[in-house]
Order: C-alpha cells, then structure tokens, then sequence
C-alpha cells in the first residue's frame, strides 16, 4: 500500500505562528512560505514590514526544500563558481534558491513539505524556518 503524507493547512499554521513568534523575538518582519511535498504553496504570510521582494523567495525557498528534500543552505557553497553544481541557481526558471532560509519537512525519512523564510540576513532566515520546522516535527 503507498501512503502519502503532505503537510496541511493545519499544519502549516502550526509552522506559520511559530515561525512569526520567532520573528518577533528577533526584531525582523518576515516573509514565511510553507509548501507541501510537490512544492505546492499550502500558506503564505508577509508579516508588516516583510521586504515585497522576500515574498517570492520565501515561496521559492520552500518550493525548493520541499521538491529537493534538501536544505536551501545546502546548496550555497556547491553552487559557486568551479564548484559541482554552479549555475543550478538557474534552473527550474530560476525558482531554485541557493540561499539559507529553506527548510524541508522530513518525517520518518520522507518529505512531507517544506517552509521558506525570507527579510532578514541568511542565518535570521534559517533561524525563523528552524522554528517553525521545530513546531510542526512536536506535533508529529
């Protein structure tokens, strides 16, 4: 039998109020995106004062956690010039994110979705998705 399991809205308020309240604690507004595991936007929020432009980078941060099951963050250093995978920040129309800030959701090894943080500086952003990530992993 093949299960599959997505994260939904619930879920995703779940990561949205926490990853907000870790926002607020910081003292940067931002753009929070959280995908399911296809990369389909389930939520979206830019906090007042979230940058207009983080609005598509956080939704292209989680599309690219959740479709690559793989941390945005990952991807920075092999995408540099000489590097293996230098110029894969281009691809996929130029949605894929070689930035921190993108987080998949992995429960019991599978990919359930994804969250995007975008406003501040890379490491605010990873540290606003990690919260919310943290929220929804204490409910599973």
């Amino acid at each position: 039998m093949i299960t599959v399991t997505r994260l939904d809205l619930n879920d995703a308020h779940v990561m949205l109020k926490a990853a907000r309240a870790k926002a607020d604690e910081i003292g940067v507004p931002m753009c929070i995106a959280i995908t399911d595991d296809a990369g389909n936007l389930v939520a979206f929020e830019r906090m007042d004062g979230g940058k207009v432009t983080s609005s598509t980078i956080a939704i292209d941060k989680s599309f690219t956690a959740s479709g690559a099951k793989k941390a945005t963050h990952e991807y920075g250093d092999a995408s540099q010039p000489g590097k293996p995978a230098y110029g894969i920040a281009s691809a996929i129309g130029g949605r894929l994110m070689v930035v921190g800030g993108g987080l998949p959701v992995m429960v019991n090894g599978q990919c359930v979705g994804g969250i995007g943080v975008s406003s501040g500086t890379p490491a605010q952003d990873m540290e606003v998705a990690q919260a919310g990530l943290d929220a929804v992993l204490a409910t599973v």
